[in-house]
C-alpha cells in the first residue's frame, strides 16, 4: 500500500502573509491541528497548533492588553511556521512513512509531487485508514483469537473451517506476542455467534476463544 492511498486530499493550506490569529480560527473551524504554508503551489513549511499556542503574547508583560491585541493581530505565520519538514512522495509505502514519523516524531507527513504539495497523511489516516479496517472497528461480527497458529499447515486448517462452516472472514491479522507466548491468529467472521467455529476450530487441536471487542 502506498500513501496516495490513504492520504487525506484535497488539503487545506494558508500562505506565509496569513495572520496567526486567522490560522488559529481556520484550524478550529476544520478541525484540524496542522496547516501546511505554500506559495504557487509549493510547500513552503507548516504551522501547528502547538507553533501557535506558543506564539500567543504572555500575560506577564508590561503591554498594556491593547498592545498585546494589536502585536499579536499583526504576527502573520512567516515568523512561526517550521521550514524543515519532513514529507514523502505518493508513492512512499505507507510503513516507510510510519517509520519515518516515528523517527522523526512527527504527527504528520505533507505529500508532495515534484515539488506542488499534493495531500497530507496524519495520524488519523493510519489509524482510520488501516488499523480500524484490520480490527474490524465499525464492523459487525465476532472476532476469534487461535493462539498457536504459527505454521502453514495450521492457519491453512484454520481456514478450512472457516470454509466449512460457511462463515464470512472480514479480515484477518497475525500479531506477535511481547510477553513470550505463542503468537496469535486473529480472525473477524462476519457472523454475531462464533462459537460454532470455536468448537469446530478446537475438534482440529486449535487452541480458539472468541475474543470480546468492546
Amino acid at each position: 500500500m502506498q500513501v496516495k492511498d490513504i492520504m487525506t486530499t484535497p488539503v487545506t493550506t494558508i500562505s506565509k502573509d496569513t495572520p496567526v490569529l486567522e490560522a488559529a480560527k481556520l484550524m478550529k473551524e476544520k478541525r484540524i491541528e496542522r496547516l501546511p504554508v505554500v506559495a504557487k503551489g509549493k510547500l513552503i513549511g507548516i504551522v501547528t497548533k502547538d507553533r501557535v499556542l506558543r506564539a500567543s503574547p504572555s500575560m506577564a508583560t508590561s503591554l498594556s492588553l491593547h498592545e498585546i491585541h494589536y502585536l499579536f493581530a499583526k504576527l502573520t505565520v512567516d515568523k512561526i511556521m517550521q521550514r524543515d519538514v519532513v514529507t514523502v512522495t505518493p508513492e512512499t509505502t505507507v510503513e516507510s512513512s510510519l517509520r519515518l514519523a516515528q523517527s522523526k516524531r512527527v504527527g504528520c507527513l505533507p505529500v508532495v509531487d515534484d515539488g506542488k504539495l499534493v495531500g497530507i497523511l496524519t495520524s488519523n489516516d493510519f489509524f482510520y485508514q488501516i488499523l480500524n479496517p484490520l480490527l474490524g472497528i465499525g464492523e459487525p461480527g465476532a472476532r476469534v483469537v487461535i493462539r498457536g497458529c504459527d505454521t502453514p499447515a495450521k492457519m491453512v486448517t484454520a481456514v478450512e473451517v472457516v470454509r466449512d462452516l460457511d462463515f464470512e472472514i472480514v479480515n484477518g491479522a497475525y500479531f506477535p506476542n511481547r510477553s513470550g507466548a505463542p503468537r496469535e491468529l486473529m480472525l473477524h467472521v462476519h457472523e454475531s455467534n462464533a462459537e460454532p467455529l470455536v468448537e469446530a476450530l478446537r475438534k482440529q487441536g486449535l487452541d480458539a476463544e472468541v475474543r470480546h471487542r468492546d
